[in-house]
C-alpha cells in the first residue's frame, strides 16, 4: 500500500497504512474475488435504490450502471487489475468504478461491507446450491439407469461386513438414490434460509438514510414463492450471521458421506475379492510397479475428501462459536471454507455420475456369492413363524442348525434331511428351502420397501417419473417463517 492512510477506502482516520506484512496477512481479494459476480449484481440493485429514493439521480445511476458493466466485462475477460493493497473484492470493484465514473464515490451510501459481503455471499450461495442439486440429480440418474440394466442381477446384502440376506443390485444401488434425495432437501431447506437478503442494514444499526430495503430484496430476487420480498429484520444478526454458511457445510458434508459410502462399495466391489464390478479404463489409473494393477482412484479419493469437506464444516463453526455480535474479522474465515466445500462436493458428484455410468457389473459374481445357503438362515426361521413357532425358538434352532454345520465343516446347506429333523420336526422342509434359492426368496419378500424384484421395478418406474417431471428449477422453497 502506498501513501498515506488517508489514500485508502477506510484512510480518513489513520496517519499511515498498515505494515506490508499486515497487509498481505488481512487481504482477501486473492480469494474473494471469487463473489466479483455476485458483488456487482447487489451493487446494481443497491443503485437503482438509491436512485429510486432520490439520494442519487437518474443520470448518475445510469453512469453507475455503465461502469459496472465494464467492470463486469473487464472480470469476465481477465483484464480486470485486482489490487491487493484494496483488501478485498469490493473495495477493488468500487475503486475502479470511481475512476470510470465520479458517481461511484456515492455507491457506498446507505451500506458498509459488512451487509455488502453478507449480499453477495448469499446471492452466491443461491446460485451454488441450485448447481449442486443439479449434480444430485445427475448422479441419481446415473445409480437409476445402471439400476435399471440389472433388473434380475441377485447379490449378497451385507452387516458387519459379513454376507447377511440376499438383495438385488437394483435394490442396493436405489438406496444411494435415496439418500441423495434427502440431500437434495437438505439443500433446499438451506437455500430457503439463505433466500433473506440484508443488504441495506449497514455496518450494525441500519441506516439514518431513507433506503428502501424491500426494493432491493426484490430486485435481487430474495423473494419467497408468492413474490414477497424478504429482509433480514434485525440489523445486528444480519451482517454477522453466517448460519447459511454452516447449514451449507453441513448439508454437504453429510452428502459427502454419502458419497464416501457409495465410492467405498464400488472399491470392495472391484477388489479381486469381490469381483462384481469393474470400473472403465477412464476413471482408474495404474501401478508404476506392478503392470497387473488397475486401481479405483476417483472413488479412493471421493472418499478422501469427505474428511476435507467435513473439516470445513468444523473448521467455521469453531470460527462461529466465541464471537461476540456483531461482525467481527474472523467471518473473513468463512469464504474459503465455503468455496472449498462447494468445489470439492461438485467436482466429487460430478465424477461419481460418471463412474457409476461407466462401471459394468458381473451379474454372475454377485450370484454365486449371493448363492450362500448360510443368507437363507433367516428365510428359514420366518417359515417356522409361519408353522407356530416362536420367533425366538426359530431363531435358536435355526441358530443350531448353523453350528451343527460349521462344526462339521460344511454351511447349513450340506445338512441332510435327516439332520434337520433331529434338531427338530419343523425344520423337515429347511433343505427344500434353501434349494429353491435366492432370487425364488426376493420374490418371497412382499413387504414395503424390499428387495422383491416387483416392487424394485415400481420403485424404478417412480424414480423416473420423479426426475423426469421435476422442473429444471425447483423455484422458490418453501419459506419457513410462515410455518
Amino acid at each position: 500500500m502506498a501513501g498515506t492512510g488517508a489514500n485508502t477506502p477506510w484512510g480518513g482516520r489513520f496517519h499511515e497504512p498498515p505494515e506490508e506484512k499486515v497487509r498481505r496477512f488481512t487481504e482477501s481479494v486473492s480469494f474473494d474475488r471469487r463473489l466479483a459476480e455476485h458483488d456487482i449484481r447487489g451493487s446494481l440493485a443497491h443503485a437503482r435504490m438509491l436512485a429510486s429514493s432520490s439520494l442519487i439521480t437518474a443520470q448518475e445511476c445510469s453512469d453507475i450502471q455503465g461502469g459496472l458493466a465494464k467492470i463486469a466485462a473487464d472480470i469476465r475477460d481477465g483484464r480486470f487489475t485486482w489490487r491487493e493493497d484494496l483488501e478485498d473484492v469490493h473495495m477493488n470493484i468500487e475503486a475502479a468504478l470511481t475512476e470510470i465514473t465520479p458517481a461511484g464515490a456515492k455507491l457506498h451510501t446507505a451500506r458498509s461491507r459488512n451487509d455488502q459481503v453478507a449480499t453477495a455471499m448469499r446471492l452466491w450461495l443461491k446460485d451454488e446450491i441450485r448447481a449442486q442439486q443439479a449434480a444430485i440429480r445427475r448422479l441419481q440418474g446415473s445409480l437409476l439407469r445402471a439400476a435399471s440394466d440389472q433388473p434380475g442381477a441377485v447379490m449378497p446384502g451385507y452387516t458387519h461386513m459379513q454376507r447377511a440376506q440376499p438383495v438385488s443390485l437394483a435394490h442396493h444401488l436405489l438406496a444411494y438414490v435415496e439418500m441423495l434425495d434427502r440431500d437434495h432437501g437438505r439443500l433446499g431447506d438451506a437455500f430457503a434460509r439463505t433466500n433473506v437478503c440484508p443488504l441495506g442494514c449497514g455496518a450494525i444499526a441500519g441506516s439514518t438514510l431513507p433506503v428502501d430495503r424491500e426494493f432491493t430484496a426484490r430486485d435481487l430476487g430474495f423473494v419467497d414463492a408468492r413474490g414477497r420480498p424478504r429482509i433480514a429484520m434485525n440489523s445486528m444478526d444480519a451482517v454477522s450471521d453466517r448460519d447459511f454458511v454452516a447449514e451449507f457445510l453441513a448439508s454437504a458434508a453429510l452428502c459427502a458421506v454419502h458419497l464416501s459410502r457409495l465410492a467405498e462399495d464400488l472399491i470392495l466391489w472391484c477388489s479381486a475379492e469381490f469381483g462384481f464390478a469393474r470400473l472403465a479404463d477412464a476413471h482408474t489409473t495404474g501401478s508404476s510397479l506392478m503392470p497387473q494393477k488397475k486401481n479405483p482412484d476417483v472413488p479412493e479419493l471421493v472418499r478422501g475428501k469427505c474428511g476435507r469437506v467435513t473439516g470445513n464444516l468444523v473448521a467455521l463453526l469453531v470460527t462461529l462459536k466465541g464471537l461476540p455480535m456483531t461482525y467481527n474479522r474472523d467471518l473473513q474465515e468463512d469464504k474459503q471454507r465455503l468455496f472449498d466445500t462447494a468445489d470439492t462436493l461438485r467436482d466429487s458428484l460430478d465424477l461419481m455420475a460418471d463412474v457409476v455410468a461407466g462401471a459394468q457389473f458381473n451379474g454372475k459374481a454377485m450370484r454365486r456369492a449371493a448363492s450362500d445357503p448360510s443368507a437363507l438362515a433367516t428365510d428359514i426361521a420366518d417359515d417356522l413363524v409361519r408353522r407356530g413357532v416362536p420367533f425366538r425358538e426359530a431363531h435358536r434352532l435355526v441358530g443350531t442348525a448353523v453350528r451343527i454345520a460349521q462344526d462339521s465343516g460344511r454351511d447349513i446347506g450340506g445338512l441332510e434331511r435327516e439332520e434337520w429333523l433331529a434338531i427338530s420336526p419343523a425344520l423337515a422342509s429347511a433343505a427344500d428351502l434353501l434349494r429353491s434359492g435366492a432370487r425364488r426368496r426376493l420374490d418371497a419378500r412382499t413387504s414395503a420397501g424390499s428387495p422383491n424384484p416387483r416392487l424394485v421395478r415400481k420403485e424404478i418406474a417412480r424414480w423416473r417419473r420423479l426426475l423426469r417431471d421435476e422442473p429444471p428449477t425447483a423455484g422458490h422453497p418453501k419459506d419457513t417463517r410462515d410455518a
